[in-house]
C-alpha cells in the first residue's frame, strides 16, 4: 500500500519536470530540470551538482543558490571513496560523519552548510564503471529535518531518472564531439568533396571541393585568378538527373537498390577532370531517398611529386612551385595576380601547414 502511495506522488508530482529532464539535450538544461524534479519533491532544498570528475575533482561545480565561488572542495569526496567501495549511489552525511559533532567542526559544513544555514545533506552518485560522473547533493535546513524514509524512498526512485538523463545527454555530447570533429577532418581534407540531397541542395562541400568546381567551370589557366565560390557545374548535376531518373525506373520495378552504384564523368574539355558520383542511402530499410556523394579528382600530376604540397589549397600549391624558383614577392605577385599584401598572407599561411619558419627551409622541404 504504502509502495502504491509513493508511486502515486512521484508520477503526480513529477511527471513534468521528468519530461524536461528527459529532454535535456545540453549540460544547463539538464541542470535546470534537475532542479525543477527535486524542488518538486523537496521543496527549498538546496541542489548542487558535480559534473566530470577525472578522476576525483569536479570541473563543473553549480549550485541552485551562491555558494563561495560556486565550487566544490575534493578532497572530501576523495577521502571517502577511499575508505568506501566505488559504486555506492546513496552517500548521507552521516555514512561520512557518524558522529555530529564531526559534522559539525569538517571544512564540507563550514563551508557549504553553514553559511547557508543547512543542517542535513545526501549525495546521489552516478558512475560509469569505476569512474564517478556526476554528484547531485541536496542539502536541508534544521527546520525542515533530516530526510525521512519516504523522502529517502522517493530518491531512490528518482535516481534510474537521472540516471537515465545522464548517459543520454553524454552520448549526445559524445556523438556531437565526433560529429564536430569529422566536419573539422573533412574540411581539411584535400580530396573534394560534397554531398547533395534528392533535390540537388547541396549539403556538404569542402574547400578542395569549391576550388574543383571553379577548376571545372573556367579552366587550368583561369581558375587561379577567380575566386572559388561557383555553384556545382551543370554537368555533374545533369547526371545526378539522370541517375535519379533510373532511379525511379528502378522503384516501378521494386529494385532500386540494383542501381545505387558509382558513376564517373570526366570533363569534356579537360579530360583529367574526373567526378565520381554515388548514390547513397542510409541502410536497407531506409525510407529516405538517396543522397549523391560526390569525388572529384584532378588526375593530373607535377613534373616532380611534391608530397608535401597535399595540405594546401590550390592557390598555396600555386605559389609554392613559384617560391621554390626564387623570384621576390613583388614578382611573386604579380605572375599569380595578386596583391603583395596578399602574397604575404598565402606566405604565413604555407609555411604553418607545413611548419617550416622561412622561405629558404621552405625551398629545401621541397626539394
Amino acid at each position: 500500500m504504502k509502495r502504491a502511495t509513493t508511486e502515486t506522488m512521484l508520477s503526480s508530482v513529477v511527471e513534468k519536470p521528468l519530461l524536461r529532464l528527459h529532454a535535456a539535450s545540453s549540460i544547463e538544461l539538464f541542470w535546470i530540470a534537475v532542479q525543477r524534479v527535486i524542488e518538486a519533491v523537496l521543496p527549498g532544498s538546496l541542489v548542487g551538482l558535480t559534473l566530470q570528475h577525472h578522476p576525483i575533482s569536479p570541473f563543473i561545480a553549480k549550485w541552485s543558490r551562491p555558494i563561495l565561488d560556486g565550487s566544490l572542495d575534493a578532497k572530501l569526496i576523495e577521502t571517502y571513496l577511499i575508505k568506501h567501495p566505488r559504486g555506492r549511489r546513496f552517500v548521507r552525511d552521516t555514512d561520512v560523519f557518524p558522529r555530529r559533532s564531526a559534522l559539525l567542526r569538517s571544512d564540507f559544513y563550514r563551508k557549504y552548510m553553514a553559511p547557508q544555514k543547512r543542517s542535513h545533506a545526501i549525495g546521489l552518485f552516478f558512475w560509469q564503471r569505476q569512474r564517478l560522473l556526476a554528484i547531485i547533493v541536496i542539502m536541508r535546513t534544521a527546520k525542515q529535518g533530516d530526510f525521512t524514509p519516504v523522502q529517502a524512498k522517493l530518491l531512490r526512485r528518482l535516481y534510474p531518472q537521472f540516471e537515465t538523463a545522464l548517459r543520454r545527454l553524454r552520448l549526445l555530447e559524445r556523438e556531437r564531439a565526433a560529429r564536430t570533429a569529422l566536419e573539422g577532418f573533412l574540411s581539411r581534407l584535400p580530396l573534394p568533396t560534397m554531398l547533395l540531397r534528392w533535390n540537388l541542395r547541396l549539403v556538404y562541400q569542402n574547400k578542395a571541393a569549391r576550388e574543383f568546381c571553379n577548376l571545372w567551370t573556367v579552366g587550368p589557366e583561369l581558375a587561379p585568378l577567380t575566386k572559388a565560390d561557383g555553384p556545382v557545374p551543370p554537368e555533374i548535376l545533369d547526371r545526378c538527373r539522370r541517375l535519379k531518373k533510373e532511379w525511379r525506373q528502378s522503384s516501378r520495378m521494386a529494385t532500386p537498390r540494383m542501381i545505387l552504384r558509382q558513376e564517373v564523368i570526366h570533363h569534356s574539355k579537360w579530360s583529367f577532370l574526373r567526378a565520381t558520383l554515388s548514390m547513397r542511402q542510409l541502410s536497407m530499410g531506409s525510407l529516405a531517398r538517396p543522397h549523391f556523394l560526390i569525388e572529384c579528382e584532378e588526375l593530373r600530376r607535377p613534373a616532380t611529386p611534391l608530397p608535401h604540397l597535399i595540405r594546401l589549397t590550390q592557390r598555396e600549391q600555386q605559389l609554392t612551385r613559384l617560391i621554390c624558383d626564387g623570384p621576390s614577392n613583388q614578382e611573386i605577385a604579380d605572375q599569380a595576380g595578386l596583391s603583395v599584401g596578399m602574397v604575404k598572407k598565402h606566405l604565413h599561411s604555407i609555411f604553418q601547414k607545413l611548419e617550416v619558419p622561412s622561405r629558404s627551409r621552405l625551398i629545401a622541404l621541397m626539394r
